[in-house]
């Protein structure tokens, strides 16, 4: 034992080893000897099965980006023994590369901590649901919470709140869930946790008294608040000898067992080698492998009421592990849970592979992430210009960059993604039309879908409710960007003597692309910015075509508010103009809306000097000179009237990309 331990050393650092082995609390690690290591299993599979639900505690962790949710929940994990912080290595539940690589938190994820109170010398189980903080990824923190009693809002004691904090907070009141507030960070040199107390009073009515102040990379403060969540947070209510009823919340692929579904078990048990049915599908599945997250996976073939763990059944298909479905025991009905309200993607965007050939590995890489990632919409879409692809829907700009890159680090498929745009709504009086829809009111995101305007009645596009809060030294500019993306204000608060809260409406398709940058960069990086969807509102939506020599290039056409229409014109032709390779004759590049040109640039042709056989001793006349020009100008025409202009596919996908 002691050679093993000598070499175990070696390989992990005696720092590691040594606070492992001293550690009296209950905990199982990789460190130990295998017969150690199945007796620590047993001892966590009986601990696990036989704490009642009154001694469970399922909490989310909610603030905005970069508050230090995933730096609390490494501390709340290494506080209960559940796992040890290598040196040098953070943010244990920040699995994916792109969370490693932005430092931001996209897919939620789960841990099962054993913690025994100070207080009453019992031990609780307590299950940790670690959220994004970016709007794009709402959905995620929804989901979690479905799963939840209470939450613990994390906000930054030297940032205060932020607009990402205002939204969290209202998900999780609207769910009656009970909110612990913590203050983060306290032990930054500018932190000024009085200040961000009266800030939570202001807007939230939560007083000084109830906060806690804590610092999750110190570990200050974070056993009092692992009190807290036992102390001020309910247990779930569950009847475990009801049947089986379980919610599924999350769900992600393994190429090996299909989907590894996430669920929250309300009432009964289940157990491998049970046979369950899905609500929503009706199927059937055999039961392969039932345990929880410590935050990798631990089998303890059963799951009893109140406890959230993982279960595998060979679920195969994305299309069948819906998120927000009931599952429960075959033969044994039960009532469903209330629906999801389900994601609505506001931002759409076509993804073509960047080779014809690659279509069905680009179509089976979607399937599996879209598994991971319920929120994405897929509808099949095809482009003269670029082949078969998708549609896809998201959340937002950065979900959709976020998808992008998953798409081409996890499963090295190189994608063409175009600009992304939103779905307008139409009303029309086209008997065609109505009779493809099946209504007088259609929804269309793609510009080769917008409605002749002689059988249009009205044009409405998406309107979103923003939240801006920013130091008021940048105030004007921030209103200036406000009216030029053609938002209305609704209200301003002063939080405190140095900021102010905006409330605008704003067209989806104006804060889309880059007006979050541009608000940081107004704001010197100070202001947040988040937003929630406000309806359809009517509005003047003109189609922008691109013309070649008078004829119309329907890939390049675009939709956009009348206002804007030349300014977007004059950028195109220029942006084409520079792009478009120079043909044997002249191109005239147009930009037009309902037949008026409103942009034109010209691309001058090719010249070849027809009169250079005439130089030197044998040169001609004159008269001969002008023949031969003017031979060559009526050929040109007649190349221009029918020769056709052939835009290289990378022209294409220079312009309609991001």
């Amino acid at each position: 034992m002691k050679v093993i331990f000598r070499v175990l050393r070696s390989y992990y650092g005696s720092s590691i080893l040594n606070k492992y082995k001293s550690s009296s609390s209950f905990m199982f690690t990789s460190y130990r000897s295998s017969s150690e290591n199945t007796e620590g299993r047993t001892e966590a599979t009986l601990k696990y099965q036989n704490i009642p639900s009154e001694n469970i505690r399922n909490f989310s962790i909610i603030a905005h980006v970069d508050h230090g949710k995933s730096t609390l929940a490494d501390r709340l994990l290494e506080l209960t023994n559940t796992i040890c912080i290598e040196e040098g290595k953070a943010q244990v539940l920040d699995r994916l590369q792109v969370e490693k690589e932005r430092g931001i938190t996209v897919k939620a994820q789960t841990a099962s901590l054993f913690y025994k109170s100070r207080v009453d010398d019992q031990l609780y189980l307590l299950n940790l649901i670690d959220t994004p903080g970016h709007v794009d990824f709402s959905n995620e923190v929804s989901r979690s919470l479905s799963a939840c009693q209470g939450v613990i809002l994390l906000v930054d004691a030297n940032q205060g709140v932020q607009a990402q904090t205002v939204a969290n907070f209202y998900l999780a009141f609207c769910q009656n869930l009970i909110i612990v507030p913590v203050l983060n960070k306290v032990d930054l040199k500018n932190a000024n946790p009085e200040k961000v107390e009266e800030q939570l009073r202001v807007l939230f009515d939560i007083e000084p008294e109830t906060v806690l102040r804590i610092s999750a990379k110190q570990g200050t403060g974070v056993e009092d608040l692992l009190e807290s969540i036992v102390t001020r947070l309910p247990p779930p209510v569950a009847n475990r000898q009801a049947p089986f009823k379980a919610l599924i919340f999350d769900s992600w692929f393994d190429k090996y067992r299909g989907a590894v579904v996430l669920i929250y078990v309300q009432d009964g048990c289940v157990k491998e080698g049970d046979i369950i049915t899905t609500v929503y599908s009706q199927t059937t599945y055999t039961v392969k492998n039932v345990g929880i997250l410590r935050p990798t996976e631990f089998n303890t073939g059963t799951l009893v009421g109140g406890q959230v763990g993982f279960l595998t059944c060979n679920i195969r298909s994305a299309k069948e592990a819906h998120i927000g479905d009931t599952i429960h025991l075959k033969d044994e009905p039960v009532e469903p849970f209330p629906g999801f309200k389900p994601a609505q993607p506001m931002v759409f965007a076509g993804l073509f592979p960047m080779d014809q050939s690659l279509h069905m590995e680009m179509k089976s890489a979607l399937e599996r992430l879209t598994l991971n990632d319920s929120a994405v919409s897929i509808t099949t879409e095809s482009s003269p210009a670029l082949g078969l692809g998708w549609r896809l829907g998201f959340l937002g700009l950065l979900h959709l960059d976020v998808f992008n890159q998953r798409l081409e680090q996890e499963y090295n498929a190189q994608a063409i993604m175009t600009a992304p745009s939103v779905t307008y709504k139409a009303k029309v009086t086209s008997k065609k039309l109505i009779e493809k829809y099946g209504s007088d009111e259609f929804s269309f995101s793609n510009p080769m879908d917008f409605p002749d305007p002689t059988f249009t009645v009205a044009l409405y596009e998406p309107f979103i409710l923003g939240t801006i809060i920013t130091p008021d030294e940048y105030l004007g500019g921030v209103l200036s960007l406000c009216m030029e993306k053609r938002g209305v204000q609704k209200s301003s608060t002063n939080i405190d003597n140095t900021r102010i809260m905006i409330q605008c409406y704003f067209p989806l398709n104006e804060i889309v692309i880059d007006f979050h940058d541009t608000l940081k960069s107004i704001t010197s990086g100070f202001g947040s910015f988040s937003y929630e969807d406000h309806g359809y509102e009517l509005s003047n939506l003109i189609k922008l075509n691109i013309l070649l020599n008078g004829n119309v290039v329907e890939e390049l056409g675009t939709i956009v508010h009348a206002s804007k229409a030349v300014s977007l014109g004059r950028k195109m032709v220029l942006k084409l103009v520079d792009m478009i390779p120079r043909q044997m004759f002249q191109i005239a590049i147009q930009a037009s809306v309902k037949g008026k040109i409103i942009a034109r640039e010209t691309l001058k042709a090719y010249r070849k000097d027809v009169t250079s056989k005439l130089c030197g001793k044998r040169g001609g006349d004159i008269t001969r000179k002008m023949k031969l020009i003017k031979q060559q100008s009526d050929a040109k025409k007649k190349m221009k009237m029918v020769g056709n202009i052939e835009i290289p596919r990378d022209t294409f996908i220079n312009v309609l990309k991001r």
